[in-house]
Formats: C-alpha cells, sequence, structure tokens
C-alpha cells in the first residue's frame, strides 16, 4: 500500500499488509490457544497484534463465549463495578469537512447550522450541572470559528459556571487536530482527555470518505494525538467508527495505535471508543453502512478490546441501544453517557427540533437519574469521579496506577463518595434509596483498613455538607 507522508516526513504506522498477513494467518485458531491468550490478558499484560488477530478470528461459540467471559473477570479485576458518567456538549455543528456518513458534512444543505454563544453555554452548562453532571466532552465541527482560542474559553466558560452544589470538574475535548502551539493553548486551562477518533483506519476507505477539508489528510489526523502528547496533553482518546470498513481490520488499526504510543511515549491512551455509526439527518451512506456491525459482533469487539488493552478506558455511548449496552456493559466498558442530548443548545431548551441540528441519531435517550437508578440495581457503581485528572494520575502516572491494577484502590471509594453526591443532591428517591444500598454493599466488601476508615471519615462530611472529596 502506497501512502504520501506528511510535511514533517511522516509516514502511518498502520501497516495494512502486516494486518492482513495477521488476519489470514490466525484462521481457525483452536481453543487452547485462545485460552492461553485469556489468561495472559487476565495477567493484566497488554495484547500483541497477532494474538488480537487470533482472538477476532474466533467465531465457534464456546470459544467465543470464553472471551466474554474472560472480559468480564478482567473487568471487575480492574475496575471493580464502577462506571463513570459523563455526558456530550456540542458548541457548534459548522464544519468544513465534507464526511459522508457525518450530518454536519459540508454538502448537507439540510442541517441547521448554529453555535453557542457564551451566554447560551453558560444555561447549557447550569442545565446540565441540575442533572448533577460533573464531567462533559466538548464536541466541536472542524472549522475556522472553532480555533484553539474559541476551544480555551469555552473550557474556561463550562469550569467557571457553577449553579448552587453544581460544578463541572472535568471537561474533555473531542475537536480537530490541532498544531503543538494549539493544543498548547488548550492544556493551559486544564483540559482533561483530547479525542480524536480516526474514524478509519483503512487509507483507501478513509481516503473516499473524506473527499476534501482538511479531515482528507489521513496523516495529519492519524499523528493528531503525537502532537497533543508533545504539547503536553498526556490523557488522550483514540476511536474508530465501526461500519466503515472491516470491523477485524478497525481493531487491529486501535490496536496499533495503542502500540505506537507506547512506543513513542511509554504509555497507551487513556480510552478508546468504538462508536456505531447511526442514521444522520440527510446522509445516505448512515442509512446503509459499508461494513455493517450486528448487535453479536459488536459484543465481540467490545470483549476483545477490553482483553486487549486491560489499562485503558473503554466508552460505551448512547448511539447504542438499550438492550445492546445492558449487555456491552459486563463486558469490560468503563464510562458511558447518558441523559444526553446532542443538539446544539438543546439541554437547557429542550429543543423539539434538535435533531435538525445534530451529528447523528441517539438510541437511548433515558434520563441521567433514570440510567442510574436502574444500572444501580444491577449491581453497577455510578461515579463522576475526577480525581485521578486532578492529582496528577494521567499519562505514564495513570498507567503505573492502572496497569497492575491498582486503579481500583482509588477508584471505588471515589465513586462511592461522587455516588453519595448525587444522591444527596439530585437523585429522586427511589433512585436515592437504590444507590445508598448500592454503596453500603461495596463498603462493606472493602478491605477492612485505613482506607476504609478515611472512607467513613468522607463519608460523613459529606452527608453533613461537604463536597468535591476524593482520595
Amino acid at each position: 500500500m502506497f501512502y504520501v507522508r506528511d510535511k514533517q516526513g511522516q509516514k502511518p504506522f498502520i501497516k495494512e499488509g502486516k494486518i492482513y498477513e495477521l488476519l489470514e494467518k490466525t484462521k481457525s485458531p483452536d481453543s487452547i490457544k485462545v485460552d492461553e491468550i485469556i489468561q495472559k490478558s487476565l495477567s493484566k499484560k497488554r495484547l500483541e497484534p497477532e494474538e488480537v488477530a487470533t482472538l477476532l478470528n474466533v467465531e465457534e461459540e464456546t470459544t467465543l463465549e470464553k472471551i466474554f467471559e474472560g472480559a468480564k473477570t478482567l473487568k471487575q479485576r480492574i475496575y471493580g463495578n464502577r462506571i463513570v458518567f459523563f455526558a456530550p456538549l456540542y458548541i457548534g455543528n459548522k464544519c468544513v469537512n465534507d464526511c459522508q456518513y457525518c450530518g454536519f458534512r459540508s454538502s448537507n444543505k439540510e442541517i441547521y447550522r448554529n453555535s453557542l454563544t457564551f451566554e447560551q453555554l453558560k444555561k447549557e452548562i447550569e442545565a446540565l450541572e441540575n442533572k448533577g453532571h460533573k464531567r462533559l466532552i466538548l464536541v466541536y465541527g472542524e472549522h475556522p470559528e472553532y480555533d484553539a482560542n474559541f476551544i480555551a474559553k469555552t473550557v474556561e466558560t463550562v469550569y467557571n459556571t457553577k449553579n448552587n452544589n453544581g460544578e463541572i470538574r472535568r471537561v474533555n475535548i473531542n475537536a480537530a487536530p490541532q498544531t503543538i502551539d494549539d493544543y498548547k493553548k488548550i492544556k493551559d486551562v486544564g483540559i482533561g482527555t483530547f479525542q480524536i477518533f480516526q474514524e478509519t483506519y483503512h487509507y483507501e476507505t478513509y481516503k473516499k470518505l473524506h473527499p476534501k477539508g482538511p479531515k482528507s489528510s489521513y496523516i495529519w489526523r492519524l499523528y493528531g494525538l503525537d502532537r497533543a502528547i508533545q504539547a503536553g496533553i498526556d490523557d488522550v482518546g483514540i476511536g474508530a467508527l465501526f461500519g466503515l470498513s472491516n470491523y477485524k481490520f478497525e481493531v487491529m488499526g486501535l490496536i496499533y495505535h495503542t502500540i505506537h504510543f507506547e512506543e513513542r511515549f511509554g504509555f497507551g491512551p487513556h480510552t478508546i471508543s468504538f462508536p456505531r455509526i447511526e442514521p444522520a439527518l440527510n446522509t445516505p451512506l448512515s442509512f446503509q453502512p459499508p461494513s455493517l456491525v450486528d448487535d453479536k459482533t459488536f459484543k465481540k469487539i467490545v470483549a476483545i478490546l477490553r482483553l486487549a488493552v486491560p489499562y485503558t478506558g473503554l466508552i460505551l455511548t448512547a448511539r447504542e441501544p438499550i438492550k445492546v449496552r445492558n449487555e456491552v456493559l459486563k463486558l469490560g466498558v468503563s464510562q458511558i453517557d447518558a441523559g444526553s442530548n446532542i443538539g446544539v443548545g438543546a439541554y437547557s431548551t429542550q429543543d423539539k427540533e434538535s435533531y435538525k441540528k445534530s451529528q447523528f441519531t441517539l438510541s437511548d435517550q433515558r434520563s441521567l437519574d433514570l440510567v442510574i437508578k436502574e444500572l444501580s440495581k444491577e449491581g453497577y457503581l455510578p461515579s463522576f469521579c475526577t480525581a485521578c485528572y486532578r492529582m496528577g494520575r494521567t499519562g505514564e502516572h495513570f498507567m503505573e496506577f492502572a496497569i497492575p491494577g491498582f486503579v481500583k484502590r482509588f477508584c471505588t471509594p471515589n465513586a462511592i463518595l461522587t455516588s453519595l453526591e448525587y444522591s444527596l443532591d439530585y437523585a429522586s428517591n427511589e433512585t436515592k434509596n437504590i444507590i445508598k444500598n448500592q454503596i453500603n454493599e461495596e463498603f462493606k466488601n472493602m478491605e477492612e483498613g485505613k482506607l476504609k476508615n478515611m472512607l467513613l471519615e468522607k463519608i460523613k462530611l459529606i452527608e453533613n455538607g461537604e463536597r468535591d472529596l476524593y482520595f
């Protein structure tokens, strides 16, 4: 495969020929080999590309079930019962790219284009805070209006907008790739994770689906997060949009991207996302994806990603139907959005026609309170924790905690504290009681010792009105 280098002489680290070679070499894997790979993952070691290819080639039901069980076990060992909650907030949908699967594409004349003013942004933040959100990801189209200075100002506005006990404690970003200097401007205002999806790692598919605009450069996007890390942003998130190209190739692309970070910077991505294409207004390709991923295959993708990169957070979005979300959560997901609305300005206005401003369609439109109630009933511990970011446990330092599995030691107590905050300040009465039962169960199962005693002290302080306590 021939690639054009960018101006810095960079070329892709995604080796298509090698990926196809490994997928061919590992066809029809035997159960014993699969067992060995799962056991390696359970020892909290990242899998090699050939091992991931082996798992991707599993089709036999009994062996697939072993992969699912392995992913469930690994998730429990590293992350416990906690599920971190966030909400997406779309700042503007103007875009100069023409991605063929996206409702924001420049050639889409039916979408209503708008961007939040800073006063509107404050109202959106207050609406989210009134629901109990503490973590946001801000999403921007790629447009000259949304430059680094604008992004930085929106982040500052979010952090400075507080309402009673409501405040946003972590702002992540999903925006166009930046220059190193521009990333530094964004870092200086205290962002969390910078997220860029390659969309598809398959070069020819990428070029076909991105015919014009800055995003048409495969390599500029591929190295986008390298520049972020060079600018000092050491929490980065990667992802692929499943349905554009063969799912096995995309999973392998995500693994090679992970390995690239490890080899160049000494740590992997903080999160991996795996959204499927959803219908978008006046966007024919979104209704008939080139490489449709069915629900069964989607479960397989999530389980294999969990086993492949044990220490990395997996993000499951409200694109997925409720039934699928509930099934996939068990397979290693650590973060989800809830109570989401992706129409620009729709949180504060409850705009009934927000779909005319949206990038795609959401399948799960439950409220945050309802999602928390239902998941708490199932034994999950809701979390709005931002402690690692604020304590400097990011990048390589986070990996020092996460790779051995020590992150669970901090995550469960912090999840308890933020869950308690939510129950006291925002939860419905029914949800409040369910959260209380889940907190009691988690507390009961903690080892006796100094940490548990300190947690009990912090719980009492929160019950007496203090907020934002963490380990």
